[in-house]
């Protein structure tokens, strides 16, 4: 029995290390990134407010710091504006750093999860996201190079005492 998930293991391993999404995850969202430290799907609904980000071939994203609050749920409106394709994902630092190494092997590969959207020159697409946690979230564009270039940037999301009483009020 062993042997026959040996495979299945080295298959899933590798897609762990991709950050795609597996069926066993680690939490309610089953994702292969800890979720939970850079916050949740958002609910249209409950979006606060929108904010627009350009992707460029100048290897930037315009702006490349936002702020939000904690419990705030923004709509990225994520516009690249050059000839090539780039991606806004969002997640930890390390988490940025361990799948552009993959990236760079494997440039063909197709993402799918909520905190990522990859998009072809001119075109424009949206990330409802949830900040749950106060402190630095960070996003990039992990195509091949573009890391490298310096194309990433940060979202500081602030502690805010009714986000923390929320939480609380929510975790009976």
């Amino acid at each position: 029995m062993k042997m026959t998930f040996k495979p299945l293991l080295a298959i899933l391993s590798l897609a762990m290390s991709a950050g795609a999404s597996l069926a066993a995850g680690t939490h309610a969202g089953g994702h292969g990134h800890d979720e939970s430290a850079i916050g949740q799907t958002g609910v249209a609904s409950a979006t606060t407010r929108t904010v627009q980000v350009d992707m460029s071939d100048a290897m930037r994203f315009t702006p490349s710091s936002v702020s939000a609050k904690q419990g705030e749920t923004i709509r990225f409106v994520i516009r690249n504006s050059g000839a090539i394709k780039h991606e806004f994902v969002l997640g930890t630092e390390k988490e940025l750093k361990e799948h552009y190494e993959v990236m760079k092997k494997f440039p063909e590969m197709e993402h799918s999860d909520p905190n990522m959207i990859t998009l072809a020159g001119g075109e424009t697409g949206e990330i409802i996201w949830q900040f749950t946690k106060a402190g630095k979230i960070d996003f990039a564009c992990l195509q091949p190079g573009h890391y490298d270039a310096g194309m990433k940037g940060k979202v500081n999301v602030a502690k805010t005492r009714a986000a923390a009483a929320k939480h609380e009020h929510t975790h009976h």
